[in-house]
């Protein structure tokens, strides 16, 4: 007879469904700090689509996206799902968590690439197949039914189980813990975009890359693989603490942003006084970029997400017939720049965002080649996840990534038969 729920590590017997689960979940009437938006609570384990899978979560990596939902800010991530022509949810509440490593314990009747048994890592991109533009072959990146998974939409990684469509699973890195393995997959497959998805400017070997936040996830992940690609990554840190980091990572320099102070938005071309103390801070940073590349040579390619504050100095630093590739504004969204030096150099301004099916694949070939390393940073118990996000939330948390053991039970356990061993 099956169990109403089973205790956390409690493994039930391989592809046996529960009628409940537990999970972390946020609910509107405490949208607040994460440290309390997150509660621990019992639900009913949702029911899969023929297309999708049910994943007995081993592990959940943590990202920016779900402290939003904790806050309620910039949406209340529950409010618009029972509307939602593509993945209607009527729950009221948020189990969040993109990133995650697991188990395939039930599969729909339309899936074919996965069964029972296999152990996965998830990417966080959804889409409905039948929706015309995925149907066409276009990337479904632009697809209107394209969603985060444990974020725009609901039943992510922090809970037992989770709902994904079958396409976002990817083999498990034989390697790797099932800590390390939850904990890259969102940043890294949205590097590996920035980077590889836009065909003219495809990093290349010799490539100089200017990444930003280079000690965080993606910023670590974006020097991996640049590495792999022959080019050459320029780090920009917060504090001189971060330097060897990135420096093992394979990062050529490393630039320390604390010693400029021209960061915000551009002064007005008109106001000549403060336009030319802006003017004369980028052009030392450009220098110490050089300095960093050990030549005048500079980014073909600059690897974005501060935004507000860094986006003048990178559309200035940038090479001629270079990118700026953008995936986030994490210091605010009015970007502006100086179109003299962005047409007469004819510049390129890059959107991006997450990553289609091809490219989350090739991120996690690269792990499971050993060119990208996970970045571990920290990990977290089940009970601890209001906590670790409310770290971030505070720019507290250790350098690269966070994970959050959830049916793993301890660290450095690596497949399922270690940990019912455990």
């Amino acid at each position: 007879m099956t169990k109403e729920f089973y205790e956390l590590g409690e493994i039930p017997p391989l592809g046996e469904v529960p009628k409940k689960m537990i999970a972390q979940v946020v609910r509107p009437d405490r949208f607040g700090p994460p440290i309390r938006a997150f509660q621990q609570e019992v639900v009913d384990i949702p029911e899969i689509r023929p297309d999708e899978c049910l994943v007995y979560v081993m592990s959940a990596g943590v990202n920016y996206n779900n402290v939003w939902a904790a806050l309620g800010v910039p949406i209340d991530v529950t409010k618009a799902r029972p509307k939602d022509p593509f993945f209607p949810d009527t729950t009221g509440f948020h189990v969040g968590g993109s990133d995650a490593s697991g188990v395939i314990w039930k599969v729909g009747s339309a899936v074919k690439n996965v069964k029972v048994g296999d152990e996965v890592v998830i990417h966080c991109g959804m889409w409905s197949q039948s929706e015309p533009l995925v149907q066409s072959g276009e990337d479904p990146m632009y697809s209107p039914s394209f969603r985060i998974w444990g974020y725009e939409t609901n039943w992510g990684s922090f809970a037992q189980f989770t709902r994904v469509q079958a396409h976002q699973c990817l083999p498990k890195p034989k390697n790797l813990t099932w800590e390390a393995a939850s904990a890259y997959m969102l940043v890294g497959a949205t590097a590996y975009r920035m980077l590889h998805g836009w065909p003219e400017h495809k990093v290349r070997e010799g490539d100089v890359v200017l990444v930003w936040g280079a000690s965080g996830g993606l910023g670590s992940m974006a020097i991996q693989i640049v590495k792999a690609a022959g080019g050459i990554p320029v780090a920009v840190v917060g504090g001189d603490d971060k330097v060897d980091f990135c420096k093992k990572l394979g990062a050529k320099g490393v630039i320390n942003r604390k010693l400029f102070n021209h960061w915000g938005m551009l002064p007005h071309w008109k106001d000549t006084e403060k336009y030319n103390q802006w003017l004369s801070g980028a052009r030392a940073f450009g220098k110490a970029l050089w300095e960093a590349v050990g030549e005048k040579k500079s980014p073909r390619i600059v690897f974005e997400h501060p935004g507000e504050d860094t986006v003048p100095t990178s559309a200035f630093v940038c090479d001629t017939g270079g990118m700026i590739v953008i995936c986030a504004g994490t210091s605010g969204y009015n970007a502006t720049i100086d179109l003299r030096y962005h047409w007469m150099r004819q510049k390129r301004f890059q959107g991006s965002h997450f990553a289609n099916d091809d490219q989350a694949r090739g991120l996690n070939d690269l792990v499971i080649d050993g060119k990208v390393d996970p970045c571990l940073g920290e990990v977290f118990d089940f009970k601890e996840t209001g906590a670790c996000h409310q770290l971030m939330n505070e720019n507290k948390h250790a350098a690269g990534n966070m994970a959050i053991l959830v049916n793993a039970g301890k660290k450095g356990i690596k497949n399922l038969d270690e940990a019912r061993k455990a």
